[in-house]
């Protein structure tokens, strides 16, 4: 046995079936990306915008601390690593799911517990073969290896996925495999949309998304695309699934990705949702929690914080305005495709103009400067009279410089702030609530969370 399996099987060992006072219920909520200032923006954007007085469930808990989340060869790491660190208790390299450095595989908490008789639930708002719901089932030396990640799904015996959809069915070549079958040949009832999960007869199912095109994501919050999986409806999804199958005891991770992918495009006003969206789901869990309040655990946490988002810039010295995200009604990305779509056509400024009123609020909502005005005007003739085609590469998206124009305005009114596009090693939250929630408390490493859930007592 390699010493990080050795370290991790010895860190483990105090299952959580030796106490009597365990819990029989444990929730692990992972905001992909969710750093402190992601949640201080959300927070004042329920408070001081919303008048909602007590703001987000997460921030009621009772046990408040933070963890840091550095991988193996680097100080700021990604999701595989950090995935990894939450679920193993073992730090590796970035790329890497589910190994340790060696590229040996290390195991998860999560099959720990199965294997004393929990039932297993790993859920996201993005695919579910993703770098951090990965790591709590496979062991692949690169996380883009969807197909084998797949496999190591299917033979996991887990009880409940769900997410966007299996990148591993298609190859890199764009032919189908044979990973569905797999699937299936494992006990597998692989479903789209919650009806489907509900009337399923199977104790195992992968529950993916309905009609959304993009394969990566169930859809941002603040598009709010009718027909597609919500990550409260998919939390609800998977506790009812856990408790017909295995009401005794369970586990479930829940993870919402789409703040990652917001922040990697610095659209704040789509994070704000997603955080939101993530906090509207522990709040079902928070309800379930209240029935079993002796015997449930729940943590919220983040696996890095992405694009060091600030509230505050060098523009509105002391003042920010977060009112303005509510008139912001489509997701960057959404808006730079659509942008995409105009290619050839022959849109005019104040056809433009009208679009960003009705999508953004600008002018009649949004105040914006004569030179914010001309300097949109002047990016828009470049882009659509001139046909420049320049962008500007994200990790998930490419933006025209249009886009990228209009929101650098809506970030300069709300006076949000990104130090980058890419993740960054600020520390990040960890609330706690529950059976053994005080073990959080004091600030950690993330490879100390997989041990304080296993000895919780």
């Amino acid at each position: 046995m390699n010493l990080p399996k050795l370290l991790l099987s010895s860190a483990l060992c105090l299952s959580l079936t030796c106490y009597a006072d365990a819990p029989k219920y444990v929730f692990l909520f992972i905001g992909d990306g969710m750093g402190l200032g992601h949640v201080a923006a959300t927070q004042a954007y329920l408070t001081d915008v919303k008048g909602v007085s007590d703001g987000l469930v997460m921030l009621r808990f009772p046990v408040t601390s933070v963890c840091s989340t550095h991988s193996a060869n680097s100080r700021v790491t990604d999701s595989a690593a950090a995935g990894t660190a939450i679920a193993t208790g073992v730090k590796t390299n970035n790329s890497m799911v589910g190994v340790g450095p060696d590229s040996l595989p290390v195991y998860s908490f999560a099959k720990e517990l199965k294997e004393q008789g929990y039932g297993i639930g790993i859920v996201t708002t993005c695919a579910p073969d993703d770098a951090t719901p990965a790591a709590f089932y496979a062991h692949a030396p690169k996380r883009s290896q969807f197909y084998e990640i797949g496999k190591d799904m299917a033979g996991s015996g887990y009880d409940f996925f769900a997410g966007a959809d299996l990148r591993g069915t298609t190859s890199t070549a764009g032919t189908p495999t044979d990973l569905l079958q797999i699937m299936t040949d494992n006990g597998y009832d692989v479903v789209h949309g919650a009806d489907a999960a509900k009337k399923s007869r199977s104790s195992k199912v992968v529950m993916l998304n309905t009609n959304h095109p993009d394969r990566n994501n169930i859809g941002y919050a603040i598009d709010s695309i009718p027909g597609t999986l919500s990550l409260p409806e998919i939390t609800s999804t998977a506790i009812a699934h856990l408790m017909k199958h295995t009401p005794d005891r369970f586990f479930l991770m829940i993870e919402n990705g789409n703040v990652d992918h917001s922040a990697h495009c610095n659209d704040g006003g789509a994070v704000i949702k997603d955080v939101i969206n993530l906090d509207q789901s522990v709040a079902v869990a928070y309800e379930f929690y209240k029935q079993f309040p002796d015997e449930t655990l729940i943590i919220v946490t983040a696996d890095h914080d992405t694009a060091g988002m600030a509230n505050g810039d060098l523009g509105t010295a002391y003042f920010t305005d977060l009112r303005y995200i509510d008139n912001q009604r489509i997701h960057k990305e959404t808006f730079a495709d659509w942008c995409t779509s105009l290619k050839g056509t022959s849109i005019t400024w104040n056809e433009m103009k009208r679009e960003l009123t009705e999508k953004l609020g600008f002018w009649s909502h949004v105040p914006l400067t004569e030179k914010e005005e001309q300097n949109l005007k002047e990016t828009f003739d470049r882009v659509f009279i001139e046909a420049n085609d320049e962008v500007k590469r994200t990790w998930y998206h490419d933006f025209n410089l249009f886009t990228e124009e209009v929101f650098n305005v809506m970030n300069a009114r709300t006076g949000l702030y990104w130090t980058s596009n890419t993740h960054c090693g600020n520390y990040v939250p960890i609330y706690a609530i529950g059976v053994g929630a005080t073990n959080f408390a004091p600030m950690s490493d993330n490879t100390e969370i997989a041990k304080k859930i296993m000895s919780a007592k």
